[in-house]
């Protein structure tokens, strides 16, 4: 049922909010980053005015050489026409000639300066770029993880798990990638580009008109490549998503692979998600390989067209080689950040997909959270209602909860059989919240559970799922993970109720052993015996336990009930189990068929009542029976 309403949302499109503007929305977290930022751009506009002054050096320095030459080969008499013909007058040819060598060494000299200057304030500003944008990677990671902390479980039925994970990685190292390098190219060549064309049409507003119509179909180009490449960039991800997707399950599931030979069926699923990835990256770089060409093409127009125009102004005498010079080398910071186009276009697609991809999940809307007049749960009673609760995964579909009513008393066991889909896990998610009902309400201690704090709700549950999921730590840490100040005392004492710390002892570092990776070091019961031991240490007045007992031999189980027999007295206690054995002395059994109950009452009463309950216990009885009878003919033979 649940599997089916995923299915059809996903369908839908339904579970995940479309973010769009998640780049400008990512550039707005920069003054987060305090003063490297500031610093950053700040040296970048200094480095900036450095190189601008360069080329009006240069031009000093080229003319001084070229009128020093003039005024030492043309004869005195000469001098005035001469100066007359360079706009010049015969006393500064003159101080040319004199002071022309001096002048070069202080041109020089000051061309290294400012070399010197434009290469401290670089480095400052790449340096503190690159410490923003790792700030801000820090900031959206944590976002990121805290978010999905935060997200209730509907939002993981429709959401996988690798997909999850590259939005926290290759997304984020993309946007931060941009900010540190795509963003500072871009400012740097804003600044360039106005510098330049203002100081172009200061100095020769005739040549400028020659190079100022490369700039609109620069701009086109731009704009072209970027609403050709976003697309492409999306498929990127989604298609890398897919295969980061195949290698978590594959490796959270080696042994399930290895178990059914399934080796060359993954590797082949691996190695269509791989060629998928392959080509969707070759159509990008098939793109992108047409756009440097272009971008070389405007450049190179752009520079016949000034040779030309400025060899006739040359000609003409109303330009010096000088002059030329200066004016070709601030050209050259015009058709520099046309080179860099195609690396800047590359970096905003990119960053503006992952940027959108992240703002999905920091937009996430949760199912369940706090109401803003939540109040604290005090401290739990107990007492548990169930009011005419129907609940559908995603708020469609068919009801996998349909009309149920039912009431724990404090210190009551309540047993849920029924057959696998009959809606008992779902009981028990709705109870910590991890679902909300979607008609009726769920009641503790005569509060909603849906005008609670979700902290002061979970912290007062002990809760053991079916699934057992341990971290990678020692065996202490797993079971403190509840309860982090917990003493090594509390930690065997909830061990020694679950069973569990004879065969934590005969580990040589007993409570410190490592637990591995998901647990892969300790067998299914031990570490079934561990999330138990976890759940009893909160000392919960709530207890869940979702079939508890399934992996373990009947040996341990018959260890464990004992112990949980005991532990449950006084608490109420929510109990799935597969073997009806187990839950024979409850208070409550609740026998669950289709969503709805079909039978409530003690052992006995069902016995006589409930032709299911009784059909559930005989067959399970015949069942036990055939497979001791096998065991003593096995021992026998």
């Amino acid at each position: 049922m649940q599997a089916q309403a995923v299915v059809g949302r996903r369908k839908r499109g339904g579970g995940r909010p479309q973010s769009k503007g998640g780049l400008g929305r990512a550039i707005r977290y920069l003054p987060k980053q305090g003063i490297s930022i500031w610093l950053a751009y700040g040296a970048l506009i200094i480095a900036s005015l450095a190189q601008l002054a360069v080329p009006k050096l240069v031009e000093n320095m080229l003319n001084n050489v070229t009128y020093g030459t003039i005024t030492q080969q043309v004869p005195s008499f000469a001098l005035p026409m001469v100066a007359d013909r360079l706009n010049l007058t015969v006393d500064q040819l003159t101080a040319y000639k004199d002071n022309g060598e001096q002048w070069l060494i202080i041109g020089a000299a000051l061309v290294v300066a400012f070399a010197l200057v434009r290469g401290l304030f670089s480095f400052v500003q790449t340096y503190m770029a690159e410490k923003a944008s790792q700030g801000l990677a820090f900031d959206f990671r944590n976002e990121i993880f805290a978010k999905i902390q935060r997200l209730s479980f509907s939002y993981y039925d429709r959401n996988q798990t690798g997909q999850l994970m590259i939005r926290a990685t290759d997304d984020v190292e993309k946007l931060r990638l941009f900010i540190a390098q795509g963003l500072v190219l871009t400012a740097q060549a804003v600044i360039l580009l106005v510098a330049t064309l203002v100081i172009l049409l200061l100095t020769n507003w005739q040549l400028t008109l020659v190079v100022l119509p490369i700039l609109p179909f620069a701009l086109v180009l731009f704009m072209v490549f970027g609403a050709v490449s976003q697309p492409l960039f999306v498929q990127v991800q989604t298609k890398l998503s897919v295969l980061n997707t195949i290698l978590q399950e594959n490796l959270a599931g080696m042994k399930v692979v290895k178990a059914f030979a399934r080796e060359p069926y993954e590797q082949k699923r691996f190695d269509t998600a791989t060629d998928d990835l392959f080509g969707q990256s070759i159509k990008v770089a098939r793109t992108f390989s047409f756009l440097f060409p272009l971008v070389f093409l405007l450049a190179q127009v752009g520079q016949a067209a000034l040779l030309y125009f400025s060899g006739e102004q040359i000609l003409n005498g109303t330009l010096t080689l000088g002059g030329y010079q200066e004016f070709s080398l601030y050209v050259i910071y015009i058709f520099f950040p046309l080179g860099q186009l195609g690396f800047i276009i590359s970096l905003l697609a990119q960053s503006s997909v992952s940027a959108d991809r992240i703002f999905e999940i920091l937009d996430a809307k949760s199912d369940v959270t706090n109401k803003p007049d939540a109040v604290e749960l005090p401290a739990l009673k107990g007492h548990v209602e169930f009011r005419d609760v129907t609940f559908r995964y995603f708020g469609s579909g068919d009801p996998v909860l349909s009309h149920v009513n039912f009431t724990a008393q404090p210190g009551e066991t309540v047993a849920l059989l029924g057959a696998t889909g009959s809606g008992k896990t779902t009981i028990i998610n709705l109870v910590p919240r991890f679902y909300d009902a979607t008609e009726g309400a769920v009641l503790i201690d005569g509060y909603d559970v849906r005008d609670v704090t979700l902290d002061s709700l979970r912290s007062q549950i002990g809760i053991v799922l079916q699934e057992t999921n341990l971290f990678s730590g020692t065996i202490r840490d797993n079971i403190a993970f509840g309860r982090s100040d917990a003493t090594l005392d509390e930690v065997i004492a909830a061990a020694k109720a679950a069973a569990a710390h004879d065969f934590i002892m005969s580990f040589p570092d007993g409570y410190d052993t490592p637990v591995g990776e998901r647990g892969t070091t300790l067998s299914g019961g031990q570490k079934q015996r561990i999330a138990i031991a976890r759940a009893l240490l909160l000392n919960p007045q709530l207890l869940i336990l979702d079939d508890s007992t399934s992996s373990v031999d009947l040996q341990t189980e018959a260890q464990i009930q004992k112990a949980l027999d005991n532990l449950m007295k006084g608490r109420t206690s929510f109990v799935i189990a597969q073997r009806i054995t187990t839950v024979l002395n409850a208070d409550q059994i609740i026998v669950l068929e289709k969503g709805r109950i079909v039978a409530v009452g003690k052992h006995a009463d069902l016995m006589e009542d409930s032709p299911i309950y009784a059909e559930i216990y005989n067959s399970q009885l015949v069942g036990d029976a055939d497979t001791t009878n096998e065991m003593v003919a096995v021992k026998t033979n």
